[in-house]
């Protein structure tokens, strides 16, 4: 068997370790269920925990809801859209992040680079929202495909495409997607949808959600979802397709709290979803200077990075933020977020508070958006 294929015997055996997580709760190491027995020799979740993908000892796993995938509690989100400072002039058309050279040298050597920092320290999941980034990190896990889990979305030719909005031309774009970036099978296929509720009909929804139940069927794909920066759609979409949405992409940066009532995460919580939380450092509004080597404000971003995710992990309905990385040394930053006591001490939550409030100060004027997600 090639390195970068799954054979058919570990897609099942993967599958039957998922169907074991279904039973387990989180917190639930150490409990017993039918379902586990049948999936593997051991019983204990803890056993179930370490043949996950890339296990590390010092990363913790969490539970992707009812796929009863364990990722790790951060993963590596997609997109690289300062990577310009790490590959000077990987930009074809500057300040757009999606015009990189994906085929260049060095934008190939750090994305490799950062994706091999990852799996040494358990990080075990990549987020490809764009058919570049399908096609890079496809390219960057050559060889090594069954050390990460892969999820997908080819956005440009998806539902937010008004030519591709039946299920006969996203299970296409499905198979257009695989085939350019060599894929044998997809981890989670996750539509991106339009950002505001009602801009989609019912029929178009139906069609999408019919495109990913039959993808699953066809056993191209082993986990669905969607993703969309409307809350209440997001929500909407969990409780019509409940078997479905298996996981939502959705923002929670560290300001962001739940509701006290009518909660996006009351869904999620009732229906099992897995929730990867995009902008967890507000559009990289949180930060100031550039990210390069002997940055003078370096070793304060990174502390400010390291609280915002041990911020963000408190809530245990998120099952992991998934940042873009632009070098190992935020890999390796991350990481250390992951073993830092999880609950900011006073001074930590005010210095945060206060980064926010700037942060919220600082977006740009396209991530305005952002601030409907202080309250989730």
């Amino acid at each position: 068997m090639k390195a970068d294929r799954i054979s058919r015997r570990k897609f099942m055996r993967d599958g039957a370790i998922a169907a074991a997580g279904l039973a387990v709760g989180v917190g639930a190491v150490g409990s017993q269920s039918a379902q586990a027995e049948q999936a593997s020799e051991s019983t204990d979740v803890g056993a179930v925990i370490r043949r996950t993908r890339s296990y590390n000892p010092n990363m913790e796993y969490r539970r992707l809801g009812k796929t009863g995938l364990w990722v790790s509690a951060v993963c590596l989100g997609g997109h690289w859209k300062r990577i310009d400072k790490m590959v000077p002039g990987v930009f074809k058309k500057p300040k757009e992040w999606l015009s990189a050279d994906i085929e260049s040298e060095g934008f190939r050597k750090n994305r490799r680079d950062v994706v091999s920092r990852c799996i040494e320290h358990g990080i075990n999941c990549i987020d490809a929202c764009t058919k570049e980034e399908v096609v890079a990190y496809a390219e960057a896990l050559r060889g090594r495909r069954d050390k990460v889990y892969f999820g997908f979305s080819w956005y440009q030719e998806e539902i937010r495409n008004e030519d591709f909005r039946t299920a006969k031309a996203l299970l296409e774009t499905l198979d257009k997607g695989m085939r350019q970036a060599k894929l044998d099978y997809v981890d989670l296929w996750r539509i991106v949808m339009y950002e505001q509720s009602g801009r989609h009909t019912v029929r178009e929804v139906d069609e999408m959600m019919r495109a990913l139940e039959k993808s699953r069927q066809q056993g191209k794909v082993r986990f669905t979802g969607l993703s969309s920066h409307d809350r209440w759609h997001i929500k909407l979409m969990i409780e019509t397709y409940p078997t479905v949405v298996q996981v939502v992409v959705m923002p929670y940066t560290a300001k962001s709290k739940a509701l006290p009532k009518g909660s996006v995460f009351d869904a999620i919580k009732k229906h099992d979803v897995g929730m990867f939380g995009i902008k967890p450092f507000a559009s990289n509004s949180l930060f100031k200077g550039l990210d390069l080597p002997g940055d003078p404000h370096a070793e304060e971003n990174d502390k400010l990075a390291r609280m915002a995710i041990r911020y963000i992990l408190c809530n245990p309905a998120v099952t992991a933020p998934i940042p873009g990385l632009i070098n190992t040394r935020q890999v390796d930053n991350m990481a250390k977020a992951v073993k830092e006591r999880r609950y900011l001490d006073l001074a930590e939550s005010k210095k945060l508070a206060k980064a926010m409030d700037e942060a919220w100060t600082n977006l740009p004027a396209k991530y305005q958006w952002l601030k409907n997600w202080e309250y989730v």
